[in-house]
């Protein structure tokens, strides 16, 4: 399949069956966003390590709000409905997207937690904007 040519370098394709991203599909949809296959290995990596090295809440929120504008890449971070006693309890969502690699999706949340495991303040501080310690 002939993709049309856009103005950035794209992620290249998954060997076939191993992906769901509808790549293909998304670069033949007249009108579709793109910009999620400006996501390359590369560019993947480093956001991952990026994500890995967060240094604070409102570090994590700012990168956030880039991955949503730059890629169209939604995340939701937020704590459980249940009991939150490990990081366990934190709830870290990436939105479905066509054109998002399986591993990717995988990925992200993974790299959070172990950021959020280097440095736990993040996870209270997440807790405090959730306002479950704001009496304490």
């Amino acid at each position: 399949m002939d993709a049309p040519s856009l103005s950035f370098p794209i992620r290249t394709e998954c060997p076939p069956g191993a992906c769901v991203c509808d790549r293909d599909a998304l670069l033949q949809s007249p009108g579709g966003d793109t910009r999620i296959l400006q996501l390359t290995q590369a560019e993947e990596k480093k956001l991952l390590q990026r994500l890995e090295n967060v240094s604070s809440l409102n570090d994590l929120r700012r990168i956030q709000e880039r991955m949503e504008q730059q890629l169209g890449l939604r995340l939701t971070i937020a704590p459980s409905p249940n009991e939150v006693r490990t990081l366990r309890g934190i709830t870290i969502l990436v939105h479905e997207q066509r054109g998002l690699c399986r591993k990717t999706r995988q990925a992200i949340p993974a790299a959070i937690k172990k950021g959020m495991d280097q440095r736990p303040e993040i996870t209270y501080e997440l807790l405090n904007e959730g306002g479950l310690f704001s009496g304490l």
